[in-house]
C-alpha cells in the first residue's frame, strides 16, 4: 500500500528534496483568508457570524458558551473519559511545571548586574480543532502549559457545531470546565484566530498577545497574517509520524503506529524509515491487513496511498539518522537496538517517542509530553508548545555610579564607532557631572 522510496544510492544533499511531505500551498490560502481577517478587524464580531454561518452552516447569535453549559457539559462526561481527562492533565502538570524558568541574577563587574525575569503574558487565544475528530486532548495541551505559566486570561476557541445547536462539541466543553477555564467562545477557522487577535469591543472580547493551537491550512493562513498583531506558537499543517526502524521491530506495531496518524486526515504524513527490506515487506502486509479493519478506512487509506506516506528503504541506520533528522518529523519513534542512543542523536523532531513500548497515541494523550508540535520541516528550528511559549524573557540592567564610569570609554568608543554620538553623551553627562 505504501509506495517504496529506495534512497540506498542517495546523496544526503538531496534528501529535504526527495522525501515525501503534503502539498500545502498556505499563499493560496492566505488570498481566502486575508478579506476575512480584515473584515473582522473593521466589523468585530458580525463579520465572524458571517463567516460562521458561511463555512459552519450555523448561525451564532452570541459567541460565548454559557457557565451553566460548560458545567452541564461536565456532569453529562463519560466517567471514563473524564478520569482519562483528569490523568493526562496531572501528567501534564507534572512535567510542564518542571518546565517553570527562575529568575537569574547576573553580576557582571562589581556594581553591576543583569537580572532575567520571566513573566507570562497577559492573555491567550487556544484554538481547539473541530474537524473530522473531537480533540479535549488538545484542551489540555494547550491550557496546561498556560496556566502553569501563569497565564491571567484564557480564552479557548473552538469550531460551532450544527448538530450540538451551535455551541462546540459537549466533549470539548467539559475538558475546558475540568481545567477551570470559563471563557469559551463557539468560532473555529480562520475566522477564530482573527476575533482573538482583534476582540469584540461591543461582546467585550479582549484581544489576546498569543494564539496557539493546532487547525487547518486556513486557521494557519490566518496566523500567518495576524503574526505581529499577536504571537503564535507556529503555522500547523497536516500531521506526521516517521518511524526509524531496523529488523528487531515488530512490524504489527509498526503498522498500528502508521495508520493511527493516517486516522487524523487524508493528508497526514506516515513513513518508516528503515534498512530491513524484511521489516519493510511485514509492514506493508499488516498494514493491508489492519487497515481494512479499522473504523476510518477510507480515510486512513488516501493518506497512506498519499505523496506524503512511503516506506523509506537505507543502507543503514546511519543514512537512516540523517534522513529522519532532513525529514524532521512532527513525531518521530525510534525502534531498533539500543534506541535510546539512536534517539539521543537526532537533531530535529517535534517529539521523539523510544522504544517499542513509546506509541505516537500515548504522547497524544497520557505520556506528559505535549502534542502540539511543529510540522512541515519546521521542526529543524522550531519547538513544541511548552511553558516557555507563553512566557517572555525580560531583562533589569542595574549599574551603580562606579561601575558605568569604568565601562563608560566602552560604550563611547562603541557609539562613535557607529556614528551615533549622542549615545556616548548619555554616558558622558553621568560620569563627567
Amino acid at each position: 500500500m505504501l509506495r517504496r522510496l529506495d534512497l540506498t544510492t542517495a546523496a544526503s544533499a538531496d534528501l529535504r528534496r526527495v522525501l515525501p511531505r503534503a502539498r500545502v500551498d498556505v499563499h493560496a490560502a492566505l488570498e481566502a483568508v486575508t478579506p476575512l481577517i480584515a473584515d473582522v478587524a473593521a466589523r468585530g464580531y458580525p463579520a465572524v457570524r458571517d463567516a460562521t454561518l458561511r463555512f459552519d452552516g450555523v448561525d451564532v447569535p452570541e459567541p460565548r458558551v454559557p457557565d451553566a453549559a460548560l458545567g452541564e457539559a461536565l456532569d453529562r462526561l463519560d466517567p471514563t473519559v473524564r478520569d482519562a481527562l483528569a490523568e493526562s492533565i496531572r501528567r501534564a502538570r507534572i512535567v510542564h511545571e518542571a518546565q517553570r524558568r527562575e529568575v537569574v541574577d547576573v553580576q557582571v563587574v562589581p556594581g553591576g548586574t543583569v537580572t532575567e525575569r520571566w513573566v507570562p503574558v497577559a492573555r491567550v487565544g487556544l484554538y481547539v480543532p473541530g474537524g473530522l475528530a473531537v480533540y479535549p486532548s488538545s484542551v489540555v495541551m494547550n491550557v496546561v502549559p498556560a496556566q502553569v505559566a501563569g497565564v491571567g486570561s484564557i480564552a479557548v476557541f473552538s469550531p460551532a457545531q450544527k448538530e450540538f445547536g451551535g455551541r462546540p462539541h459537549p466533549t470539548i466543553l467539559a475538558a475546558c470546565a475540568l481545567l477551570g477555564v470559563d471563557e469559551v467562545y463557539a468560532v473555529g477557522g480562520a475566522q477564530a484566530v482573527a476575533l482573538a487577535a482583534y476582540g469584540d469591543v461591543s461582546l467585550g472580547i479582549e484581544p489576546v498577545d498569543v494564539v496557539t493551537g493546532p487547525g487547518n491550512i486556513y486557521v494557519a493562513a490566518a496566523k500567518r497574517v495576524v503574526r505581529g498583531i499577536v504571537g503564535i506558537d507556529s503555522e500547523a499543517g497536516p500531521t506526521e509520524i516517521a518511524v526509524l526502524a531496523d529488523a528487531t521491530a515488530d512490524p504489527s506495531h509498526v503498522a498500528a503506529d502508521l495508520i493511527s496518524q493516517a486516522e487524523h486526515d487524508t493528508l497526514a504524513a506516515s513513513v518508516l524509515v528503515t534498512d530491513s527490506t524484511e521489516l519493510a515487506d511485514a509492514v506493508d502486509a499488516e498494514v493491508e491487513r489492519q487497515v481494512a479493519a479499522t473504523k476510518h478506512t477510507d480515510r486512513v487509506r488516501t493518506a497512506l496511498t498519499g505523496e506524503q506516506s512511503a516506506v523509506v528503504l537505507v543502507t543503514d541506520l546511519e543514512q537512516g539518522l540523517a534522513v529522519v533528522d532532513a525529514y524532521a518529523a512532527e513525531h518521530l519513534e525510534v525502534i531498533t537496538v539500543d534506541a535510546r542512543a539512536w534517539a539521543e542523536r537526532v537533531r530535529n523532531a517535534g517529539c521523539i517517542f523510544v522504544g517499542p513500548h513509546a506509541p505516537v497515541s500515548l504522547g497524544d494523550y497520557c505520556a506528559g509530553s505535549n502534542h502540539v508540535l511543529p510540522t512541515g520541516g519546521t521542526g529543524r528550528h522550531a519547538s513544541g508548545l511548552s511553558v516557555q511559549s507563553f512566557l517572555k524573557g525580560i531583562h533589569l540592567v542595574e549599574y551603580d555610579a562606579a561601575a558605568l564610569a569604568e565601562v563608560a570609554p566602552h560604550v563611547i568608543a562603541l557609539a562613535e564607532a557607529e556614528d551615533l554620538p549622542a549615545h556616548g553623551a548619555a554616558v558622558a553627562v553621568r560620569v563627567t557631572s
